[in-house]
């Protein structure tokens, strides 16, 4: 960069070379740092985080790329420059050629204009940067608009007079418009010469091509906004989908007593254990609900995924489900039902589900299942799971058959419905094993809700990586 001398710009003393050479040491190997960590950063483009953490290391390789150039620069020294008889005169400069060390040396220009003798000089580099042919004359000051865009002209007409005459120094920046029509941004600064009389001689001027600097800012904003976005999304999805299940599943966080007359009546209580991991929420669902006649119906079930799309799936389901036992359809019937309405479905999605009927008047239940675990049938301080019939995965498979099964139960007979998720990183299989083995406090609990408790006690306190639900339903003695 040529050093510019005035009466009012005395010359400055250059650093030590060794301390120039220690900073870029310092600035290569910080440079190879955030290399590496670039490479490191996922590549996945549909991540925003990941896209911005990699904008960020880009810019920051620009920024590292420039520094380590200008420091180049200041350790070489300026170019030579023709003593003149008179110091307070403008300095005349020659065009030295082209830099052979690449675009970021080219990125970096400089230029006198001379106000007395309308003559502009150039560095080879400013030539590169405004895209001009280095054989042609260097643009004055009145046709150096002509390379500029036309929305940006206003601005490099108020920053030139602004320097001319008020003497207050440039730094703004502009867009300038290459032959083959390529943009680029470039960033000046610039100061007023004065004369021994004190009027302005020339202006001197440092112009810097940007363009890659600025891109690099714009991909770290449109990434961070775009992470943003997500993250809004996210939270409203979250948001809707706590509502919606809220909304849906039942009302009742107590015991509660179905169906409300008779002495067959059974003890009912539930509980829905939300993922410790994920920050949306899962298709899982239980109910109980009093049938016309007196029978009770329990469900328990889940669509598989998470978010707001799942949930007001399960939200379907569950009124499919609470519709068509209402209409008295029996459990098989009821899941070959549920199949056809996800086949049919514009979101395809899966799910299992196991229905059962309980008639109080023979203390019988009736159910089906499709792809979930059975319920579990706890008696006497022991338990066991309760042979399955047939049924696939609900959505699986269409015009699939549902088979049903019927079992007898006893006064103080306790039933466990529950969904996969329990028991985290367990088997269904495990979590069945997990679970029978709770059969001893099951018999000390006697009420439904304190069995209920014992279950959240054991599971519930966890690192869930899916939501889960519990039901629990004990026949009055």
């Amino acid at each position: 960069m040529p050093s510019h001398l005035s009466a009012d710009h005395p010359a400055a003393q250059p650093p030590p070379r060794g301390s120039v050479d220690a900073l870029i040491s310092q600035t290569r190997r910080l440079r190879g740092d955030v290399d590496a960590v670039r490479r490191d950063a996922q590549s996945d483009d549909t991540d925003p985080e990941g896209r911005w953490q990699r904008a960020l290391c880009d810019l920051a390789l620009h920024q590292l790329n420039d520094l380590d150039e200008h420091l180049a620069q200041l350790r070489d020294g300026p170019p030579p420059v023709p003593e003149t008889p008179d110091a307070a005169a403008p300095v005349v400069r020659t065009v030295p050629p082209a830099s052979p060390h690449g675009s970021l040396l080219s990125r970096v220009g400089s230029a006198e204009w001379n106000l007395l003798t309308d003559e502009a000089s150039w560095s080879g580099e400013l030539y590169q940067i405004l895209g001009r042919d280095p054989a042609a004359p260097a643009l004055t000051l009145d046709e150096l608009p002509s390379v500029v865009l036309d929305e940006d002209r206003p601005r490099l007409t108020v920053m030139v007079t602004d320097c001319l005459i008020d003497a207050k120094p440039i730094d703004g920046e502009f867009r300038i418009v290459h032959p083959d029509g390529n943009v680029r941004t470039v960033h000046m600064m610039g100061e007023p010469v004065l004369a021994a009389d004190g009027s302005t001689a020339s202006m001197w001027a440092v112009l810097r091509d940007v363009s890659e600097l600025r891109r690099s800012q714009r991909t770290v904003h449109e990434t961070r906004d775009s992470l943003q976005r997500q993250r809004h999304i996210a939270q409203t999805e979250h948001r809707l989908a706590v509502e919606l299940q809220e909304a849906v599943l039942p009302p009742w966080r107590g015991p509660l007593r179905l169906p409300h007359q008779g002495p067959q009546a059974l003890d009912v209580a539930a509980r829905y254990l939300p993922s410790s991991t994920s920050a949306l929420i899962g298709g899982d669902w239980y109910d109980a609900l009093e049938l016309p006649g007196g029978e009770t119906m329990l469900s328990v079930g889940e669509l598989t995924g998470h978010g707001a799309t799942v949930t007001s799936g399960m939200a379907m389901l569950l009124g499919a489900v609470r519709g068509m036992a209402m209409a008295g359809s029996n459990p098989g019937e009821l899941m070959v039902w549920l199949n056809q309405l996800l086949d049919a479905s514009v979101q395809p999605a899966l799910g299992s589900a196991v229905c059962c009927r309980y008639r109080p008047e023979n203390r019988a239940l009736v159910w089906a299942q499709a792809g979930h675990p059975a319920p579990l049938l706890f008696r006497n301080g022991t338990g066991h799971a309760l042979s399955p019939p047939d049924g696939v995965l609900l959505g699986a498979t269409s015009g699939a058959a549902y088979g049903q099964a019927e079992e007898p139960l006893e006064p103080g007979d306790l039933l466990l419905l529950h969904t996969d998720g329990l028991v985290p990183g367990r088997s269904r299989d495990a979590t069945v094993d997990r679970l029978l083995d709770l059969a001893p406090r099951f018999g000390e609990a006697r009420a439904a809700q304190a069995c209920v408790r014992t279950v959240v006690e054991e599971f519930g306190e966890t690192e869930r990586e899916d939501d889960a639900c519990v039901l629990i339903a004990r026949v009055a003695t």
